[in-house]
């Protein structure tokens, strides 16, 4: 096992949970395709080759307030309803808070669900739900007992190209201060973690970790290196029933393929794009995030998640809003225009999410009471009711799917849950959902166990 020290330690979640964390790069808790899933593995495989699509995860850890957001109340009474008045967007019936006024002009390519929940307001328990589909969680414990979604789907799929990371995390894997924490393999194996970058796009010494050669390495002496490897151990590795090795040498691979050839190093090169590019994304971490991300999908990376951290505003909930709102409407809104001038947009699929949303009546800024009182408002958790934005990739845009009662407590119609949400985006990636790989216990689960295809929106 490899360990590499995240960096600087950062604030903690409410829970009381540091940021602070590990990549850990290892083998342990490899997991395989039980067998009688063999032939429609193969079936899926060349139907996700075919569909040829990506996404882009915008995960804005933490959780934020639909009211605020995706799903303003006007009508509401004052605690509850959102800080800023809403504005019309291009698509009737969609409207958004006024601090989104550039997404609110591109409104015809994304929908917005408005009854999307799992009735969880705990960070780890909402996160696992939106991430990997199931609850699991054992009372007491952070630690993932399910799969990414996104890991699933790009075990199935691979990369779209060679020579790029199928899974990447800009500028990391982190959901709610674990490392990778619900973006993990899990009972897959760590080989389908997320590729970590490490490091800020937005920083001028950005660096992408693991894709440069060591001092003294040359790519002829990795070639050999990685040709003598090939050839150790043949007996072994034909005896070998476990599948270990063999997803050792995928791994192997994989890296050799990164570091050995250019295309990987061209994508994640951001200092080669235009100025006036990057401009629009917005000269931060989440806007450059964001514009790496729409590189690496061009490039031939299947599934890509930006970190968007920093929702958990149980007091100042306004400040926090102030700063993150319009950082966000920047970059999404620059991706879809981004997407369409290049004509990546019915093959990139986008969504913008969190755990959970923020209750839908504003608090008093105790939250709980001394000695906790900040003095300023603000909204806890809440996972009766979220929004997800959700566009491209074939993905029918102009649409609002399902809707909130008039306090935006709970889902009036529609309701929607994480299963439904991830049926959808395997059937825009083409990834069979009822696909089974065998957990630490050798027992065969579903890919996705609940929910159906959204049908409004494909």
């Amino acid at each position: 096992m490899i360990r590499i020290p995240a960096g600087k330690a950062s604030a903690s979640y409410c829970d009381g949970y540091s940021r602070r964390s590990f990549l850990q790069i290892g083998m342990a808790g490899l997991g395989s395709l039980s067998l009688p899933q063999i032939l429609r593995a193969k079936e899926a495989t060349a139907s996700a080759a075919q569909k040829d699509t990506s996404v882009i995860l915008i995960w804005l850890d933490g959780g934020p307030s639909h009211h605020d957001t995706y799903d303003p109340k006007p009508e509401a009474p004052s605690e509850y309803a959102g800080i800023w008045r809403p504005i019309k967007s291009t698509v009737p019936g969609m409207d958004l808070t006024e601090m989104f006024p550039k997404q609110a002009q591109l409104a015809d390519r994304f929908s917005i669900i408005r009854s999307m929940h799992h009735n969880s307001g705990g960070h780890f328990v909402g996160g696992h739900w939106m991430l990997t589909g199931h609850s699991g969680l054992i009372s007491g414990s952070t630690d993932g007992k399910y799969p990414f979604f996104g890991g699933i789907a790009t075990k199935v799929t691979g990369p779209r190209q060679s020579g790029m990371p199928a899974n990447v995390a800009v500028p990391y894997a982190m959901s709610i201060g674990l490392r990778p924490g619900y973006f993990g393999g899990n009972y897959l194996g760590r080989q389908h973690d997320p590729f970590d970058v490490g490091s800020d796009p937005n920083s001028a010494s950005f660096r992408v970790k693991n894709l440069n050669l060591g001092t003294g390495m040359t790519v002829d002496r990795l070639s050999d290196r990685h040709g003598l490897l090939k050839g150790f151990d043949t007996l072994n590795r034909q005896a070998d029933s476990s599948g270990m090795i063999d997803a050792m040498d995928r791994f192997e691979r994989q890296a050799y393929e990164l570091v050995a050839g250019s295309k990987a190093r061209k994508a994640f090169d951001i200092s080669t794009e235009d100025p006036r590019t990057r401009d629009r994304y917005g000269r931060n971490s989440w806007g450059q995030s964001t514009l790496l991300a729409r590189r690496l999908v061009e490039a031939g990376t299947t599934f890509v998640t930006c970190h968007f951290g920093g929702w958990d505003s149980h007091w100042n909930h306004e400040g926090t809003m102030t700063r993150h709102l319009p950082k966000v409407d920047m970059a999404v809104s620059a991706l879809f225009e981004d997407l369409e001038v290049r004509g990546m947009l019915d093959k990139t699929l986008v969504m913008v999410m969190g755990e959970f949303s923020r209750t839908p009546r504003m608090n008093d800024g105790g939250n709980g009471g001394p000695p906790l009182s900040k003095g300023t408002p603000g909204r806890d958790h809440w996972g009766n009711a979220l929004s997800v934005l959700i566009g491209g990739g074939g993905i029918k845009g102009g649409q609002v799917v399902g809707s909130t009662n008039r306090l935006g407590e709970v889902p009036k119609d529609r309701p929607l849950r994480p299963g439904d949400l991830h049926h959808t985006v395997f059937k825009v990636l083409g990834v069979d959902p009822t696909l089974n790989f065998l957990n630490h216990a050798g027992r065969p689960i579903p890919a996705i166990d609940h929910g159906a295809v959204i049908d409004e929106l494909v």
